[in-house]
């Protein structure tokens, strides 16, 4: 019997507000269902990306040594997480600004910043997660509001981008 390839339509994205403010507070160790009870746009995401981690290679050339040169291992750099979704109203017809209010909080200098930890699932057939990335303490790096055309009847998107301290793969 084949193995089966993980589908990229099948997963929920949930955010919750950190309860660590602090510089250099510890990673993510509670389960988010443990963090704090604020919510931010659970399962409404229609597309994901940035789940990328980069590590820095620095080269050293060793006097003497003239057949190659010696590779050694720097700083890893997370990427943006980027989700985007739909406009939609809520209850009462209004709009949903959660993102937007965000962003706007952080620029106006409140003080402290929301930051927010992160699940995404990818799930099988069944339902079931079969992959987790978590990311830790979330800042919002970009609100991009939706790209208007009345040439087409699309649907309106928002994209936000979360710059975070940390990003791990957990499986099954």
């Amino acid at each position: 019997m084949p193995d089966e390839l993980v589908r990229a339509f099948r997963f929920l994205i949930k955010l919750r507000k950190s309860d660590q403010v602090e510089a250099g507070a510890p990673a993510l160790t509670a389960p988010l269902a443990a963090q704090g009870d604020e919510a931010l746009g659970d399962g409404a995401f229609q597309e994901c990306s940035g789940l990328e981690l980069d590590m820095a290679v620095e080269e050293y050339v060793e006097g003497g040594r003239n057949d190659g040169i010696i590779q050694r291992l720097g700083r890893a750099k997370y990427s943006n997480i980027v989700l985007k979704r739909g406009m939609f109203l809520g209850e009462g017809k209004q709009l949903n600004r959660d993102l937007w209010r965000w962003i706007q909080a952080v620029v106006a200098g409140e003080r402290p910043v929301a930051r927010y930890n992160g699940i995404i699932e990818v799930w099988d057939e069944g339902e079931r997660a079969v992959a987790t990335w978590t990311f830790d303490r979330g800042l919002p790096a970009r609100v991009r509001g939706p790209e208007l055309n009345a040439k087409t009847g699309e649907i309106a998107i928002e994209e936000l981008h979360i710059a975070h301290e940390g990003l791990r793969l957990e499986v099954g």
